[in-house]
């Protein structure tokens, strides 16, 4: 451990830096509280030791500027040294910042009991701080699990869910539009029959893959809506920019080259989307399940109307200055 001692009078700075170094610290010594708190800045100590009575800035005021110095997380113990005695000088060092007030002159078995106490609540902290980060990182991790499709690794339905209504409500106060596709995987089922449920699987991967890698958005998201169907949310996005983007997943998909033989529609695999835009209205968090009935309307037509082809329900209101 390195110990910083902030002590004007040199005899007494001297003797304390001896005990420290007895007591295997390495001393650093600064004369006043301004060098004090340069060396503070440079040295990066783990312990301070504080005299309050000093020429210019006194002990209370760098106390005050080092706990300002420090970053969020980090703690440096401070243990005023002092011949002053007031219950009042005592409360107010460790209003400032201090952890421990020791009158002088202080013996060495007194200093070292505090040191090694002041030790021990650094490495409980140090300890702690490792256990949070800890904690912290499996919460991000569990967060991640419960937003994620187990299979494909893109977003869940509970995730599309949240996203939808967050988007809805963003769109509504910002009176932007906001578009919704439904793709499903064509003949899907037959797929899966014939080629068997790990390769229906390892389809479904692809596809998830695929769609995620064609949008260009941070915002955009593409979810696993139930078993072969996708959900995407395009905020910001009027009715021809989501054509725009459905056609090009679409496409990228095709391109793919997944053979499947027993498609009525194509000798590789292929999706159909339906797509529904709105602009939402303030006070209508209902208001996307229309949105949802719409889109799921048109991806019905799609495949009625032969698959491998982007549908779209009937144009409602939109905003100028979103994409397309």
């Amino acid at each position: 451990m390195k110990a910083l001692v902030i002590e004007d009078t040199l005899t007494s700075a001297t003797l304390v830096c001896h005990q420290l170094g007895k007591m295997g610290l390495e001393a650093v010594h600064a004369k006043n509280g301004e060098a004090g708190i340069e060396a503070f800045k440079s040295e990066r100590p783990d312990l301070v030791l504080l005299d309050i009575i000093m020429p210019g800035m006194d002990g209370f005021e760098v106390a005050r500027r080092i706990r300002q110095l420090e970053s969020d997380g980090d703690w440096t113990p401070i243990i005023f040294l002092t011949a002053r005695t007031s219950d009042e000088d005592l409360e107010r060092g460790i209003e400032v910042g201090g952890d421990d007030y020791l009158i002088k002159p202080v013996s060495e078995m007194v200093l070292k009991a505090k040191v090694r106490a002041m030790q021990r609540i650094a490495q409980m902290r140090s300890s702690l701080l490792v256990l949070t980060r800890k904690l912290d990182e499996a919460n991000r991790e569990l967060t991640r699990l419960s937003s994620a499709d187990g299979l494909t690794g893109i977003a869940n339905r509970r995730r599309f869910d949240e996203t939808l209504l967050k988007e809805w409500r963003r769109c509504a106060r910002d009176g932007k539009p906001l578009s919704l596709l439904l793709i499903d995987v064509d003949f899907f089922k037959p797929f899966n029959d014939n080629y068997g449920h790990q390769v229906g699987d390892e389809c479904l991967k692809a596809v998830a893959r695929t769609l995620a890698q064609a949008l260009n958005r941070p915002s955009d998201l593409v979810a696993r809506y139930g078993g072969e169907e996708f959900g995407v949310i395009l905020p910001d996005t009027t009715e021809s920019g989501a054509l725009a983007v459905a056609e090009a997943l679409r496409g990228a998909v095709q391109t793919l080259g997944i053979t499947h033989r027993f498609s009525e529609v194509s000798p590789v695999v292929t999706i159909s989307a339906g797509l529904a835009s709105t602009t939402p209205q303030r006070g209508d968090d209902s208001g996307f399940i229309a949105l949802l009935r719409r889109a799921d309307a048109a991806l019905y037509r799609a495949k009625t109307e032969g698959r491998n082809r982007v549908v779209c329900a009937p144009e409602e209101s939109v905003a100028v200055g979103a994409r397309g």
